[in-house]
């Protein structure tokens, strides 16, 4: 009963892990669409272009 006890404790450590970078991925997106909508504002192309650049590499692994 102690290794069940191990590995289901294993397995939600994992679980929670997961929602966790789920969550802090979902935020960083929200995040760089506000940013990019402001650059967009201030016609700053560069911090555009890098924003956009970074939002692809987030999209690219989720």
């Amino acid at each position: 009963m102690g290794k069940m006890n191990v590995s289901n404790d294993a397995l939600l450590a994992l679980f929670a892990e997961m929602i966790w970078d789920n969550a802090l991925r979902k935020y960083r997106e929200e995040n760089l669409y506000k940013e990019i909508d402001r650059a967009l504002a201030k016609g700053d192309q560069s911090t555009f272009l890098a924003l956009t650049s970074e939002l692809k590499v987030l999209l690219s692994r989720g």
